[in-house]
Formats: structure tokens, C-alpha cells, sequence
């Protein structure tokens, strides 16, 4: 009797232990965070000419072509991935009136959902100042 009882702990013990190793790897799994950002200089991204691009990866880690991977992944986040709470030109920002519209786009997945953004900046300066550390390359 008591080989049963020290072999029904043991295999309780076994299984416990596949358990928490399977909840372990479970945790590991993460949604893909990597998306393809573009400046151009026109009205919109379908005639505009891209002037650069950059990758950026975020999950697992910050990585990328992008110069401030860290910085962008980080804006992102406390952005809860809403490009539009990036892309604002700060108060108090003084730009003249032209017309020279510059586009900002991302287009990839961000935490496992699609993503297709666009902006249109009217000018060089408002891009300058509304573009954040996400554009910022």
C-alpha cells in the first residue's frame, strides 16, 4: 500500500510539474509586433514619392531598421498602438501656411491585429513637429 500512495504522489507531482512547465512556455507566446514605416512627399501614399523607409519590430524585442527602435517601440506602446495619438503637431508649434504635404504611413501588425495607417502633414515643418518618435528617421 504504501508503494501505491508513494507512486500516486510521485505521478500527481509529474503532472503538476507538465503543468506549470506548459503554463511557463504559454506565457512565452507573444503577439507579433512589426510593421514597415515610409515618409514621402506628396498628398497621399498612393502618389506619393516614398524618401525613406524603416522597419521596426517591437515584440520579442526592439528591433529594426529604424535608429531609435527602443524610443519608437516605446512611444507605441504608451500609445496603446493608436498611430493617431502620435502623428499630432505639438502646441505652440508656428509654421507658415504652404502647401508641401508630406505622408507618414505604417503598414504591418502591431500585438497580432492588422495595421494600415496614413497621414498627410500640410508641410515640411508641421511634419518636423507632428511626427514623433516613431517617424523620426
Amino acid at each position: 500500500m504504501r508503494y501505491i500512495t508513494g507512486g500516486i504522489a510521485l505521478g500527481a507531482a509529474a503532472a503538476l510539474g507538465g503543468l506549470i512547465a506548459a503554463g511557463t512556455s504559454a506565457t512565452g507566446l507573444y503577439a507579433p509586433s512589426a510593421l514597415v514605416l515610409t515618409i514621402g512627399q506628396g498628398d497621399n501614399a498612393a502618389v506619393a514619392g516614398v524618401q525613406r523607409a524603416v522597419t521596426l519590430t517591437c515584440t520579442p524585442k526592439a528591433d529594426g531598421s529604424h535608429p531609435n527602435t527602443r524610443g519608437a517601440c516605446s512611444q507605441l506602446r504608451l500609445a496603446g498602438g493608436d498611430f493617431t495619438k502620435i502623428v499630432k503637431v505639438k502646441e505652440g508649434t508656428f509654421c507658415t501656411r504652404e502647401w508641401n504635404p508630406s505622408v507618414v504611413t505604417a503598414t504591418g501588425v502591431w500585438e497580432g491585429r492588422r495595421v494600415s495607417f496614413e497621414h498627410t502633414f500640410a508641410n515640411p515643418c508641421e511634419l518636423k513637429a507632428g511626427k514623433g518618435t516613431v517617424f523620426e528617421f
